[in-house]
């Protein structure tokens, strides 16, 4: 049997089909585009909003600075806490990949405990600093603060949600919980 390869050079351009006679991209193209359009615009968006930040970290209009207010043993706690949520999460995509259900549900369980406890210490924070008078519209630097923290905190909660989302999912497609 003989079979005969074109190299894409050979081929005249006129035999090649237009994009719109190709049909759609492959999904995965479609997946990995988008995936990288949302990166990209959150990149801005949080550049924008740090570029903000930066700006306004001295503008605290005779109210409090960061120094006086941030508590680091609870702003270290809360790092601990995305950075193990980050971990856990990548190992539940790992355990995903090899088929190990039962991991899977465990790291997702873990994820999720994380991102609220990152959640609920973030709204407690919150709380305390609005208690003691150092709401959004108290200075340019307070706001800042609120819009950045308050966005990453909707940012985590989306996370929460969509981790649910998944965890339901996994049990609907009859995946046994403890299947590894």
């Amino acid at each position: 049997m003989n079979i005969a390869v074109a190299v894409d050079d050979e081929v005249r351009h006129e035999a090649r089909p237009s994009a719109s006679e190709a049909g759609p991209a492959a999904k995965r193209i479609v997946v990995g585009y988008g995936f990288w359009i949302f990166l990209l615009s959150d990149i801005i968006m949080f550049a924008a909003f740090f570029a903000a930040y930066a700006v306004l970290a001295h503008a605290t209009a005779g109210g409090p600075s960061g120094v006086q207010l941030f508590n680091q043993g609870s702003v270290a706690i809360e790092t601990g806490s995305l950075l193990a949520s980050s971990y856990t999460c990548g190992l539940m995509s790992l355990a995903i990949g090899s088929r190990r259900y039962g991991v899977t549900y465990l790291a997702a369980l873990i994820t999720f405990v994380l991102g609220a406890a990152f959640l609920v210490l973030e709204v407690r924070e919150f709380a305390g600093m609005i208690a003691v008078g150092a709401g959004p519209q108290r200075s340019a630097f307070l706001s800042a603060f609120f819009t950045i923290v308050g966005c990453h905190g909707l940012h985590v909660t989306a996370g929460l949600v969509h981790c649910s989302g998944m965890r339901s999912t996994l049990s609907g497609c009859g995946c046994s919980r403890w299947s590894i």
